[in-house]
């Protein structure tokens, strides 16, 4: 895993189980898993961060494409557009991303095993691995629930903070968990916002680095 991972405890060092496993569906263009102990990624966004019709122009675009091809070009997109930082950027603003990390790590080491996160100025990335028992669906419902109802309160809003489906994907084994962890924490270096990853403070590395 890298030697980065020794000092976190959080870091689970157990392999994701893989494709086959009951309970894997496609749903959309994004195929994932709802099950337990299962690593993996997700991604969730403000209701303004992409247009619609951005999106019904891709999934014309890309229908052709064979299953492999369509869920890696897909998220190739999304993320690239996320990224431009189009929409409000509500989630910029430190009070907001402090609320987000916070309500991240409130239940680390309890309902799941956090093992990397970023908040960015419009979308948020988790790598997390429910405790058994826990669905993964119903983790993200409460820290996206959570955090809508206080950041709205914090910026004296009202009305929708998240779209409704959040993007998220099962971690195939180390390998990928790797990538996962480098693709999450280098996000803000990308994106142009810092030059290391540990510059950031709304992530993993930002917050492993200040706490060391």
């Amino acid at each position: 895993m890298g030697d980065q991972w020794k000092k976190r405890p959080v870091l689970s060092k157990e392999k994701a189980r893989h494709v086959g496993t009951p309970g894997w569906y496609s749903r959309g263009y994004v195929p994932h898993f709802s099950g337990e102990e299962i690593t993996q990624t997700v991604t969730f966004r403000l209701f303004d961060s992409m247009p619609q019709t951005v999106l019904a122009r891709w999934r014309e675009e890309l229908k052709q494409l064979p299953d492999n091809e369509l869920d890696r070009a897909w998220r190739k997109r999304i993320d690239g557009y996320l990224d431009q930082g189009y929409g409000s950027c509500l989630t910029k603003e430190d009070r907001i991303a402090a609320i987000i990390q916070g309500s991240l790590l409130y239940s680390d080491g309890d309902r799941y095993r956090l093992h990397a996160w970023v908040v960015m100025p419009n979308h948020v990335h988790v790598l997390f691995t429910p405790t058994s028992g826990l669905e993964m669906g119903k983790i993200v419902h409460t820290w996206k629930s959570y955090t809508a109802h206080e950041c709205n309160k914090a910026l004296g809003r009202r009305g929708d903070f998240w779209r409704k489906e959040p993007f998220d994907r099962y971690i195939r084994d180390e390998q990928h968990f790797a990538n996962a962890v480098a693709y999450i924490e280098n996000n803000p270096v990308k994106a142009g916002l810092c030059r290391s990853p540990q510059d950031w403070k709304w992530s993993s590395a930002g917050y492993w680095a200040k706490a060391e």
